[in-house]
């Protein structure tokens, strides 16, 4: 283990975390997860995505905590609400969602210094088949992935394993944006992959903390980002989905700090 201005690091340049740094995290993720639980009566059809973001800035002042978002690079919302063929950073505003749109949302809070970041699907109104779908999917693949996180892995095998999963489904994942190292900073290494092979990538230890946050679309991969900057759709406007976690690795595994209060991480709360 290597020590860098006072905080322990992987081989590979990684920060490593203690057990009283996780009880920081679980609270922020907590937080995070909970405004997630609670703008699920807001989503439905004629609801704007800059209301839902509203409500969203309203609960993070409410529960004493900080939006990680506001002011983050110019961005001036507390979420990224991205819907149907938005791959992710929707920008909230004027949209009216309507009957069978998905929507991710995402959020990220600090609570005493500590980040927690997540993102989940919400469906306004009825549900199709093929969204649904989707949706199950991309949600799999999510724990697919965390099921890959133990000491002595690979970040390669994150990726593998959501890849391999995604595409035996006949879907694929997007591989312009990934998931990343946090804790008390937003961003931080390690560059957290959707994809990969088996056996490569930074060794995961002990101690470190990131997302797993794959997207997931019906078409092809490819991505591109419209011209606020921000948005990044699919080329080819099929749907696309996204489910996000953070965690830290154990001596034998995982903890989730973002898990869901009331059970309601998936839209249809199974």
């Amino acid at each position: 283990m290597n020590l860098k201005n006072g905080q322990p690091k992987s081989k590979d340049g990684i920060d490593l975390y203690s057990a009283k740094d996780f009880e920081g995290m679980h609270a922020a993720g907590r937080v995070a997860a909970e405004i997630l639980d609670e703008i699920v009566t807001s989503v439905f059809p004629g609801q704007t995505t800059g209301k839902l973001d509203a409500i969203i800035e309203q609960l993070i002042e409410n529960k004493n905590v900080d939006s990680a978002t506001i002011g983050y690079r110019g961005y001036q919302h507390a979420s990224c609400i991205s819907v149907n063929h938005v791959v992710c950073h929707g920008i909230p505003g004027d949209k009216i969602l309507k009957d069978g749109d998905i929507l991710n949302i995402d959020v990220t809070v600090i609570k005493d210094g500590w980040y927690g970041d997540t993102s989940r699907m919400y469906v306004a109104g009825q549900l199709s088949r093929k969204a649904e779908r989707l949706i199950q999917v991309t949600h799999d693949a999510l724990f697919k992935g965390i099921d890959a996180v133990k000491p002595g892995k690979t970040f390669g095998d994150i990726g593998h394993a959501i890849q391999t999963y995604a595409e035996a489904n006949r879907m694929s994942v997007v591989r312009d944006f990934c998931g990343h190292g946090l804790g008390r900073v937003f961003h931080a290494p390690p560059n957290v992959l959707h994809y990969g092979r088996e056996g490569t990538g930074p060794l995961i230890e002990e101690g470190m903390f990131f997302t797993i946050e794959p997207m997931v679309n019906w078409g092809r991969p490819e991505t591109k980002v419209l011209s606020d900057e921000w948005t990044a759709v699919t080329r080819d406007k099929s749907l696309s989905a996204q489910f996000e976690h953070s965690i830290g690795v154990t001596k034998d595994g995982v903890e989730i700090f973002t898990l869901s209060p009331k059970n309601k991480f998936h839209p249809t709360y199974s």
